[in-house]
């Protein structure tokens, strides 16, 4: 057996990396905080584990499979594999379970390595395969890791030390084997191009299970005696998170990442108004035609406080994986980032050219890395170097078709070289559409001007019957009135105004969730065909039901990584099971969460989740994807002390107050002489009114000790004017109304009218916990309280559901209730009227329900009270 330092192997890479055994390798950010692993420490950890993995009996070449997200942990057994000389098989997380179990027949490991929320999906293998959880395996090292043995039996440059699996764009996961050999030549290629130093920090917020970032990401990173800095999660929050704690210098990304990045920068410097966006743009552009042709760098000057929160120390972005659009390229250069770019395959592990920084020409895919060549042959790229594979595993394709007569790589792509030495792409020949005129169409050209359009979110471009069609997604913010079908077509047309003639798309069909992509952003063509079709049948486009996560876009599906926002997301779609629940959902129009449905939403989240957000976080949250990034960024250590459960919302409310400042508390101050007689005055009118145009009928009477809390059904806007005629002056006295702020809060008028009536302003969508600590805080100092427990007004004669507002307020305030049945208001002030007409009311004051009658459970009392509602409404009381 070859030593590993007698030819190019990784550990070989590794260990004779520059810098000093203190430098740190890894920086990870965890739930718990950043975690720092020093060089040394981690490759004596990894040493001490492909020794664990010798004595286990494995054996050189045996395949160990991983399938975890990013972790400190996933990388010791990466290189300890690598060290012991067996074969590292990484597999992405997200893996569905067909293609899983297709993997481990045509892998067959010797052992696999998983976390333990993943361990339940893990198809059953034919044959026993030991199986370790990540979360209690122990990697530390004890005693002194000066000492800790390094393998003499380590791998030959030719093994194999990597078996990726590609993404299965085109069928089945295919098996791609790459030696120590090709890995390590591509890495010295790349440090040959000086992209980074041993003092970068180099921000991975990619899946390891790629060879992009196993190979630029973590080897070279490690090569060059740099820091490697992973995010807790792949998500948008984490993401930057760990880009602005960490000063990060490089950032390594796919285009949809960049194309988020940019989109988050536009929306919060040019707005959503047009004059703004387009000074924002302007501003751009000349920063970009400034920095090209006179190299000043004016937009990381100009731009520099918004730069300086999200990325303080950035100074490189590759970008990898697929082709960035030139225009976003050029947007990021002109906000002063330097930008570089490389194209390669997996089967070559996996970096054939490179746009270098400073001598990038980002139309283009750069230029050839020291020792690959390539040529073009009847329009397609070919590549020959050490670091192509061989051929896939277990011959998944015929040697032949994967390369030429004369050993060259065929890549499957279109492209030409220019005379400078640089590649254009030309797009995949398997994908180039073939119409019925037999014009050749690049399906990425027409899918980049589709995308360019704001009422687009993602096009895929595909031929049926010899002419274009596509499959997009519309942009749900700001829908138009006339519905999505006309702004597309408006989009469709103006897309086309830059393309040629025989570009035009000629049938579109919309579908409402994302096409389907690999986990880096590629385009399933294949899977785009069977959806095209099933849109354009007489099948429903989609099943009222929560979306499979399988089906979800690339980023959305990274969200689920974390556990709080899987536990969010698995609490919707149970109690959204027959509605078609989206990342793009919005929570208020499309599932109708409106008014106190925000409280039930926040109980199933603290028991699901352990997550509570505040006020300011919920005002954010528009669409499913707005809460589930918000519940990523909460703490749920902040709900209580440490070592305690979280407080309930019901605990919380026992001492209302505490969560209210001096100006929420206002509304509560008791009434000065101006004010009571401006209140009486207020009194006299609403009399005035009831004599005026209702004969009101009261049956039943009110208790005579308070305080209690009125709950009144609700079915026009006239019921509180209606109510004030049962009450005596006496009774109105200490009495508070619960209103909306959005009817009774709007102006300053109403604001004033409000306060003179004692009106509190409950706005339960966003400040759900403010408005209920000012509910109980009212009863708390001996007020009685109106409350309509419907949260709107209904639309029939039937009660609407109850909020679940009321149970958590008389939970944490437990004082009689007094349910009321009021009729014929809907018939004086319907929905719409401004002037009331004449009618009869009828209002039925139930007898009181005490505590020890509904108990201490939320949602007992809302069955209590309603069930005392319906009794009065079908004349069973008082």
């Amino acid at each position: 057996m070859a030593d590993d330092a007698d030819g190019p192997t990784i550990p070989a890479l590794i260990r004779t990396a520059p810098g000093t055994a203190q430098r740190p390798a890894i920086i990870a950010y965890t739930a718990t905080g950043a975690v720092t692993i020093d060089r040394h420490h981690l490759l004596a950890m990894a040493e001490a584990h492909a020794q664990t993995l010798k004595t286990a009996g494995l054996s050189r070449g045996d395949r160990i499979l991983i399938q975890a997200p990013n972790s400190i942990e996933w990388v010791v057994i990466a290189l300890a594999t690598l060290m012991h000389g067996a074969v590292l098989v990484p597999v992405d997380a997200q893996m569905n379970r067909d293609d899983l179990a297709h993997v481990i027949t045509d892998a067959d490991p010797a052992r696999i390595y998983i976390t333990r929320a993943l361990r339940p999906a893990l198809p059953d293998s034919p044959t026993a395969v030991p199986i370790i959880e990540l979360d209690s395996l122990d990697l530390t090292v004890s005693g002194d890791t000066s000492m800790a043995p390094t393998p003499r039996d380590g791998p030959a440059t030719g093994d194999t030390a990597t078996l990726f699996y590609t993404s299965g764009t085109t069928g089945p996961p295919k098996g791609v084997p790459l030696t120590h050999a090709n890995l390590v030549s591509n890495v010295r290629a790349l440090l040959e191009e000086r992209i980074a130093g041993p003092e970068d920090r180099v921000l991975l917020p990619l899946p390891l299970h790629h060879v992009y970032p196993f190979s630029v990401g973590l080897l070279t990173v490690l090569g060059v005696g740099a820091t490697l800095v992973m995010p807790q999660s792949l998500v948008g929050p984490r993401i930057a998170e760990a880009l602005r704690d960490s000063r990060a210098t490089i950032l390594l990304g796919v285009p949809r990442l960049y194309e988020a990045l940019w989109s988050r920068l536009e929306e919060r410097l040019g707005g959503r108004r047009p004059w703004r966006q387009r000074l924002f743009h302007a501003s751009v552009e000349t920063c970009q035609r400034l920095q090209s042709r006179l190299g000043w760098p004016v937009g990381r000057w100009l731009f520099r406080p918004v730069m300086k929160r999200l990325a303080p120390a950035l100074r490189l972005a590759v970008n990898g994986g697929a082709a960035l659009d030139p225009v976003i390229a050029r947007r990021l250069q002109g906000l002063g980032w330097t930008l570089a770019s490389g194209y390669g395959l997996t089967e070559t592990a996996p970096i054939l050219t490179l746009n270098a920084p400073g001598d990038a020409r980002l139309e283009t895919a750069g230029r050839p890395l020291p020792g690959v060549s390539l040529r073009v042959v009847d329009g397609e790229v070919r590549a020959r170097g050490p670091n192509v594979f061989a051929g896939y595993h277990n011959d998944a394709v015929d040697p032949a078709a994967v390369f030429d007569d004369a050993g060259w790589l065929r890549t499957g792509d279109g492209g030409q070289i220019d005379d400078q030495g640089y590649l254009h792409l030309t797009g995949r020949l398997s994908s180039t559409l073939v119409l019925a005129g037999g014009e050749n169409i690049d399906p990425e050209r027409v899918e980049r001007a589709l995308n360019a359009q704001p009422a687009i979110r993602e096009a895929g471009v595909l031929a049926d019957h010899g002419r274009l069609a596509a499959v997009i997604v519309p942009e749900t913010h700001d829908p138009p009135d006339d519905g999505p079908q006309a702004a597309i077509d408006a989009a469709i047309r103006a897309a086309q105004a830059d393309l040629p003639a025989h570009h035009a798309i000629g049938n579109a069909q919309l579908s409402a969730d994302p096409l389907p992509r690999t986990r880096l952003g590629k385009l399933r063509r294949p899977h785009l065909a069977r959806l095209f079709e099933r849109l354009g049948s007489d099948q429903p486009e989609t099943r009222q039901a929560p979306i499979d996560p399988e089906a979800m876009a690339p980023e959305d599906q990274a969200l689920l990584a974390d556990e709080s926002a899987l536990a969010t997301w698995r609490y919707l779609t149970e109690r959204f099971a027959d509605q078609r629940l989206t990342p793009d959902s919005r929570l208020h129009l499309d599932l109708g969460l409106d008014s106190l449905g925000w409280m039930d939403l926040g109980i199933g989240l603290r028991e699901q989740a352990g997550i509570e957000l505040d006020d300011a976080a919920i005002g954010r949250v528009e669409t499913v994807r707005d809460l589930l990034q918000e519940v990523i960024q909460a703490d749920p250590a902040a709900l209580a002390a440490e070592g305690q459960a979280p407080a309930t919302l019901t605990e919380q409310l026992a001492d209302p107050e505490a969560l209210l400042d001096e100006s929420s508390t206002r509304p509560l101050t008791p009434r000065g002489p101006l004010r009571y007689a401006t209140a009486r005055v207020a009194l006299g009118a609403c009399r005035q009114i009831n004599r005026r145009f209702a004969r009101i009928e009261v049956e039943g009477a009110w208790p005579q000790d308070g305080p209690f809390l009125i709950t009144p059904r609700h079915v026009s806007a006239y019921d509180p004017i209606a109510l004030t005629e049962s009450l005596t002056r006496r009774q109105m006295e200490p009495l508070f109304w619960a209103g909306w702020t959005g009817l009774l809060f709007s102006s300053a008028l109403r604001r004033t009218f409000s306060h003179v009536a004692r009106i509190l302003p409950i706005d339960p969508g966003a400040a759900p916990q403010r408005s209920l600590a000012l509910a109980a805080a009212a009863l708390q100092r001996g007020h009685s309280l109106v409350w309509f427990p419907e949260g709107q007004r209904g639309t029939d004669e039937a009660l609407q559901p109850l909020r679940p507002g009321i149970g958590l307020l008389l939970a944490a305030h437990p004082v009689p209730v007094v349910p009321v049945w009021i009729e014929g208001t809907e018939t004086v002030l319907p929905v719409g009227q401004l002037i009331p007409s004449h009618g009869t009311i009828r209002i039925r004051i139930g007898e009181p329900l005490y505590p020890e009658q509904y108990g201490s459970d939320s949602r007992t009392i809302v069955a209590s009270v309603s069930a005392a509602l319906e009794a009065l409404g079908a004349g069973r009381g008082p």
